[in-house]
């Protein structure tokens, strides 16, 4: 995930502040995972989200807390308008993590490295701050 970014932020250093940032949890400092955008919004104001919570800190609200703060984010930049979240058919906890939300199922789609994914979208005026 890093080195695919890096090479991101390389070719294109306006992408620095939309893409992946380390997670720590407070107060201990410990890095829990890494959540950010995978670009800034295109033409349409699309951003997706991605988070990874460390196997050892899973279960514990990591995700949903990154999942929020990234919302937040997009909701409040003027040129974002829809939020997506593309996640794996069988990946029931990201699943579990996104219900409630807001985010609708607007398709599926697939490929031979991550396999079934299920799209989902929330329009960013929809967002809930906090």
């Amino acid at each position: 995930m890093f080195g695919y970014r890096a090479g991101q932020l390389a070719e294109d250093p306006s992408v620095a502040p939309w893409i992946v940032r380390a997670a720590v949890s407070e107060p201990d400092g410990a890095v829990v995972g890494d959540a950010g955008f995978h670009g800034p919004p295109d033409e349409a104001g699309m951003v997706e989200v991605g988070y990874t919570v460390v196997p050892g800190y899973r279960r514990q609200g990591y995700a949903r807390a990154m999942l929020a703060a990234l919302l937040v984010r997009a909701a409040a930049e003027p040129g974002v308008r829809t939020v997506r979240a593309r996640i794996g058919s069988g990946n029931d906890a990201s699943l579990a993590t996104i219900a409630g939300f807001g985010f609708t199922c607007v398709g599926e789609q697939g490929n031979e490295r991550d396999g079934l994914e299920l799209v989902f979208e929330i329009p960013a005026d929809a967002i809930q701050a906090g």
